[in-house]
C-alpha cells in the first residue's frame, strides 16, 4: 500500500484541523492580494486529492476546478499525477502540494525552504494554506466516500465501518482544535515544524 493512500488516524486527523487552520487566513490573504488565482489554488488541492484518493474531494475539486477555468484534460491528468498541463510557474508548488500529502504533512526542510525561495514567504504560506485546506477535506472525504460505498455495496477495501465511524465522530475535535490553534497563534508558534 502507497504510503499517501493509507488512512489517516483521528490523531492525524487532529493535527490536521489545527495546522489547516492556522494557516486558513494565509490562503485567504494570498487570494485578497492576487498572489493565488482560483485555478492555482484547485490545481494544488487536486495534486493533494490524488496522492490521498478520496473520491468524494477528487468530485468537489473536479466541478470547482472545472468553474475556474481548467479544462477537462488538464484536469483528468492532474488526478492522474500527470503535470504536463501545470503552468512552469506552478509546478514547484503542485509538486509540494504531492510531496506534502504523500509525507502526510511532514514536508521535508529542504522542500520548505525551496517553496519560500521561489515564491516568497507570503505566497508559500497561501500555498501552505491551501494545501493544508485540502487535507482537512481528505481526512473528512475519505471516511465519508467509504461510508457511502459501503451503503453503496461498493466498500473501501482500506476501510471498515469502524473506522469510518470512528473517524466521523472525531468531528467533535474541531472546536478543540480551533481553541488550539488560536493559542498558538497568540504565543506565536511557528507555522510549520520541519524536523
Amino acid at each position: 500500500m502507497e504510503l499517501g493512500k493509507k488512512l489517516y488516524s483521528v490523531q492525524e486527523y487532529y493535527w490536521i484541523l489545527y495546522n489547516g487552520i492556522r494557516t486558513a487566513k494565509h490562503t485567504l490573504n494570498a487570494k485578497k492580494n492576487k498572489q493565488l488565482s482560483q485555478k492555482f489554488i484547485e490545481r494544488l488541492m487536486l495534486a493533494v486529492t490524488e496522492v490521498n484518493d478520496c473520491s468524494i474531494c477528487s468530485y468537489a475539486h473536479t466541478k470547482m476546478a472545472l468553474k475556474s477555468g481548467m479544462d477537462n484534460e488538464e484536469i483528468k491528468n492532474m488526478l492522474s499525477g500527470v503535470m504536463d498541463d501545470v503552468p512552469a510557474e506552478e509546478v514547484a508548488a503542485v509538486m509540494f502540494a504531492q510531496h506534502y500529502a504523500d509525507t502526510r504533512g511532514n514536508p521535508t526542510p529542504e522542500s520548505w525552504e525551496r517553496i519560500i525561495e521561489i515564491y516568497g514567504i507570503p505566497k508559500a504560506k497561501g500555498i501552505l494554506g491551501s494545501i493544508r485546506a485540502m487535507m482537512i477535506g481528505n481526512t473528512f472525504g475519505i471516511p465519508w466516500s467509504s461510508l457511502f460505498n459501503r451503503l453503496r455495496g461498493n466498500p473501501d477495501q482500506r476501510s471498515s465501518l469502524l473506522y469510518e465511524i470512528s473517524m466521523i465522530l472525531g468531528t467533535i475535535l474541531i472546536p478543540i482544535s480551533f481553541i488550539h490553534a488560536l493559542i498558538s497563534d497568540l504565543f506565536k508558534t511557528p507555522i510549520i515544524s520541519i524536523e
